[in-house]
């Protein structure tokens, strides 16, 4: 059985590692790869979380080796997660002999790279999008300031050396395949580049499966009438645009004055109400819920349309956000702005949601007249989903890479 490592800085026992990472893991496990899965766990979702992923490992080709995220202070304890993460791979190596090391984005790829230079390990880059522009472009980076300045000059520097050396690249989307072929400074004529956008787990991710009696729990927790318009967001909100989101929202009132605004999330409560406070927006329109993945699929089908307004900037051409396939999986219509990764695409695509052109309330009241004349078809909105961001979709392409770089 072919032996993989898979480092991930993200957590297994976060929602986005348990649906970008565990789920591809788990299924390429059974289809002839024995894994090693590295992760960096943020403690108190590893203590909440630990014993759901080790029952959804029972019986799988995968053994989970967790250490321990240092969240400050900035940069050092990225270096020393690093550092962490670096001796905890080579001791695995020595025990499990890999061929192939499958790296999460750029810290990972750290490790990976030097693998492949010193152990003759085959080295996967998933990429996961521009990791240091997007720092830059959401403020955690001040290139003003020297440190930080240094740090994005010394990751451009690793994604250089990433992409030429790497034996196969994963890009989440075409947009950030155009704009890395487009480089001039890499010195290599055609990077191996596979598009493999962030899966939805289209069985969780339905419909038909949730049951009406969850559904009425749902509304009843939350106090939700059957008969009012919601209108939703689901996931973390570090890269969206909350303000302009409310902003919408208003709009949207306008329209629907019984309307509501669920808020899926394990972001900040408080937050999220300031945020609202600050835009105008009243205590009793915003609902806000934490819930396990397993719980989200009940939340997400209360709202008639769900919202997606992200940061349009240089590093969101590799975006994509993993909201988007779960919400057409339900079958739900999204809000969405143009230029972010391959989005805009795929909602002309598959018809599957609305393009709001710029943030000015004239466009949101038009957003909001069309919200009432479109008619969305949830089954073909499901179609979509299935034909593209479906998991088996996604295990049959790294399956496929795995196999050209084993063979």
């Amino acid at each position: 059985m072919s032996r993989v490592l898979y480092i991930s800085y993200d957590g297994i026992t976060d929602p986005l590692g348990q649906s970008q990472v565990l789920s591809y893991v788990i299924e390429l496990s059974r289809n002839g790869y024995n894994f090693v899965l590295l992760s960096c766990e943020k403690l108190d979702a590893y203590k909440n979380n630990r014993g759901l992923i080790e029952k959804l490992l029972e019986g799988t080709n995968v053994k989970w080796v967790p250490i321990f995220y240092t969240k400050k202070p900035p940069i050092l304890s990225t270096l020393y997660d690093y550092w962490k993460l670096k001796r905890k791979a080579i001791s695995l190596h020595k025990a499990n002999k890999f061929q192939i090391v499958h790296c999460r984005s750029y810290i990972p790829s750290m490790i990976g790279l030097w693998m492949k230079k010193k152990c003759k390990v085959k080295f996967i880059f998933d990429m996961r999008g521009f990791w240091a522009d997007e720092r830059v472009d959401v403020g955690l980076w001040d290139l003003k300031n020297k440190i930080y300045k240094g740090v994005y000059s010394f990751f451009k520097m690793k994604e250089k050396a990433f992409l030429e050396n790497a034996d196969h690249i994963v890009s989440l989307t075409l947009a950030g395949k155009k704009e890395m072929d487009s480089w001039k400074h890499i010195e290599k004529l055609s990077l191996p580049i596979s598009i493999i956008p962030c899966c939805a787990d289209t069985a969780l991710f339905d419909r038909r499966k949730i049951k009406l009696e969850a559904m009425q729990n749902a509304r009843q927790e939350l106090g939700i009438r059957a008969d009012e318009p919601i209108l939703t967001y689901i996931g973390s909100i570090t890269w969206y645009l909350i303000d302009e989101m409310f902003r919408f929202f208003i709009i949207y009132l306008e329209k629907y004055p019984e309307g509501k605004f669920l808020f899926i999330t394990h972001a900040s409560a408080d937050f999220i109400r300031s945020r609202a406070k600050a835009a105008g927006v009243s205590m009793d329109k915003i609902l806000i819920v934490s819930a396990q993945r397993s719980s989200v699929p009940a939340l997400a089908i209360l709202g008639h349309f769900s919202i997606i307004f992200r940061k349009p900037a240089y590093s969101t051409k590799a975006a994509c956000p993993t909201k988007q396939g779960e919400l057409m999986s339900l079958g739900i219509p999204i809000i969405c702005n143009s230029n972010v990764g391959d989005m805009d695409m795929i909602v002309r695509q598959y018809g599957s949601g609305i393009i709001v052109d710029s943030s000015n309330d004239s466009d949101y009241r038009k957003t909001v007249d069309n919200m009432k004349k479109i008619m969305f078809d949830p089954d073909k909105i499901r179609e979509g989903a299935i034909d593209y961001f479906s998991l088996q979709l996604a295990v049959s392409k790294y399956k496929s890479i795995y196999s050209s770089l084993l063979n």
